[in-house]
């Protein structure tokens, strides 16, 4: 009885704790919506709003209670993600990027692990995977040689980290029992160990900062790798962290997008209640069409919220009960959300054409915003090969597209 009454009162105050991150987050929109002109401009997240993202505690959602971390459930990470991008979107994809690669702290020796996650401002990055990036096997770690690019939120971070290939002394990739190559290790090392090479010239999300970066024959100690997608050196036995890193990045691209196309949406409606058409003098509100259509968003956006939160709440559930997300299942959040991605974009389509000609100038929101989204529909989770790989799995046909 006694273990049943304890747990009960973990799981209230987990949920009080996690509605208390989520009221922070929200607390915040005024501030970060006040500092998007100077985020887009000097594609950095300004000082001051980086602060009170640290004191909100916004950047420790994801890591683990043992080392002062929040080790909040998917639905909070993303009711804080999608707070942070109704105010900007590039404020909420670095978050979202910082705390994805904050999963690494329940996989790394707690010492290493509180090194890099443990202090009140922590923040590390890491780029894309790349095939060419190596890590030789050397006496107590390895000797890391490679290029990589989006490197989101790097420029407020003091670490960064390298996917890398395993690779003999002589170079070749070290093969596992099967005869393959072994999963790509994640080598962190500190930022200023890097050369940062400033590319970040695009079209939307303009404030992350996602730069490239390249070391070269760099000692990284064995302490400071893991492999993010195995459970060989994952320590934490908590139900977040039966997850894999790519179901948080998933939920959160998608928070990232629902909470861009919120904004525009409720912007939008303004807009329709005081904007008349040239062609009939009535207002937007007015129009059949523009009625149906608006109708028809909040449908979408609804729907594909209850969608993944519906979906990761059963995960959650389920790793409650110390059951580890199967293939199957990833497949299947990977598909949820995609379609999130994609029914936000439909949405901020269908708002940016309506609101006209106004729309396009640059100092309109909507012009930033549709920008911010179609740049996150580029990003690997919002591909409809999701879809594909997902019905392959339905269907029992092993999916080609790798987890």
């Amino acid at each position: 009885m006694l273990n049943s009454v304890s747990s009960a009162e973990n799981a209230t105050d987990h949920a009080r704790r996690g509605a208390e991150l989520v009221e922070r987050a929200r607390g915040l929109i005024p501030m970060i919506a006040a500092a998007t002109g100077q985020v887009e401009r000097e594609r950095v997240i300004p000082a001051d709003v980086l602060k009170a993202m640290h004191d909100a505690r916004l950047f420790r959602t994801l890591i683990p209670a043992s080392i002062d971390g929040e080790e909040v459930e998917p639905a909070t990470f993303f009711q804080v993600v999608e707070a942070v991008a109704m105010a900007d979107a590039s404020v909420a994809w670095c978050l979202c990027q910082n705390s994805g690669v904050s999963m690494a702290a329940a996989y790394l020796d707690p010492k290493v692990a509180r090194e890099l996650f443990g202090a009140a401002d922590a923040a590390v990055a890491t780029g894309a995977p790349s095939t060419q990036a190596k890590a030789v096997v050397t006496e107590g770690g390895y000797r890391v040689t490679g290029h990589w690019h989006f490197a989101s939120g790097s420029r407020h971070s003091q670490w960064i980290g390298g996917h890398s290939t395993i690779c003999e002394p002589d170079g070749s990739p070290r093969l596992g029992p099967n005869g393959k190559p072994l999963e790509q290790r994640t080598m962190f090392f500190p930022k200023a160990r890097a050369k940062i090479t400033d590319t970040w010239q695009v079209i939307g999300l303009r404030g992350t900062g996602s730069d490239d970066y390249a070391v070269t024959d760099l000692f990284v100690p064995e302490a400071y790798s893991f492999t993010r997608e195995s459970d060989a050196d994952r320590r934490e036995a908590g139900p977040l962290y039966k997850f894999s890193i790519f179901n948080l990045f998933g939920i959160g691209f998608c928070a990232v997008a629902l909470g861009i196309a919120r904004t525009v949406l409720t912007d939008f409606i303004a807009v329709a209640r005081g904007k008349k058409a040239h062609s009939s003098g009535k207002l937007l509100a007015e129009n059949n069409f523009v009625q149906t259509e608006v109708g028809r968003a909040e449908a979408k956006l609804g729907a594909a919220r209850a969608y993944v939160l519906d979906g990761y709440a059963q995960l959650y559930e389920q790793a409650l009960r110390g059951e580890k997300v199967s293939a199957a299942q990833r497949y299947a959040s990977r598909g949820m959300t995609c379609f999130a991605i994609q029914q936000a974009r439909e949405v901020v389509d269908f708002a940016y054409h309506a609101a006209g000609a106004g729309a396009i100038f640059d100092n309109n929101p909507f012009e930033r915003r549709f920008r911010d989204l179609h740049t996150v529909t580029q990003q690997s989770q919002a591909h409809t090969e999701n879809f594909e790989a997902l019905g392959q799995s339905l269907m029992g046909i092993q999916p080609a597209r790798k987890l």
